[in-house]
């Protein structure tokens, strides 16, 4: 009765889903941008990064592609209350870096936060089931209490290229102590020209000995 009154609806397309379909329909998964090569995506976020800041392991899922179904999927998780997708897109990565020997070491997982006005009005971090779902294939915590974003800022989507590493927020690490020699997953859910994750890369390494490596639900 519920299905009838709530059909269950592709994340994408809209159309109905098939009672083995979740979130997202068949044809739309097969028409999702998949980086299918875990080391091709790896290289991809190394090369965004170099000379910037010292990263041990990345991964990523989807290459992003503008007004296609990936952006749709990643707008209705981050501003439309799909919070599903999040802990759908976690298990898919999860599942495949349990699997990775360059993941056994991984002490814990870290998101990406938001600014607390931003976090009231939303409801959630968008990234939030992406890195628990992570940290529970990887069997390490989730901590999303240590790595806090300061101040509000206006949103990158729209700021030029060359303005937004000074625009891209104000983090600080509330007990750094608890982050020496360990090797951190920071989670997001999308990299863009790396602004943020750099800021907050500088944070961590403020603690002694931190290893770094990144995840993230889409590149652009």
């Amino acid at each position: 009765m519920i299905n009838l009154l709530f059909p269950k609806v592709c994340n994408a397309c809209k159309t109905l889903l098939l009672k083995e379909e979740i979130l997202i329909c068949t044809t739309c998964r097969h028409l999702l941008s998949v980086i299918n090569n875990l080391n091709f995506g790896e290289q991809l976020i190394k090369q965004l990064f170099f000379g910037k800041i010292v990263i041990e392991n990345a991964s990523v899922l989807l290459k992003f592609e503008k007004k296609g179904i990936s952006q749709e999927l990643l707008h209705n998780m981050k501003y439309r209350g799909k919070k599903d997708l999040s802990s759908f897109f976690g298990k898919w990565l999860g599942d495949e870096l349990k699997e990775k020997l360059s993941y056994k070491d991984i002490d814990l997982v870290i998101p990406v936060p938001l600014d607390k006005k931003r976090l009231k009005k939303r409801g959630y971090n968008q990234v939030e089931g992406f890195g628990i779902e992570i940290a529970k294939a990887l069997q390490v915590p989730y901590l999303d209490k240590i790595l806090i974003k300061d101040i509000k800022t206006n949103s990158q989507v729209f700021k030029k290229r060359f303005n937004r590493f000074h625009t891209a927020g104000v983090f600080k690490i509330v007990q750094p102590k608890l982050l020496d020699h360990q090797h951190v997953l920071l989670v997001d859910d999308i990299i863009t020209t790396g602004a943020t994750i750099e800021k907050c890369a500088h944070q961590l390494f403020k603690s002694e000995q931190v290893k770094l490596s990144l995840a993230t639900i889409a590149i652009a």
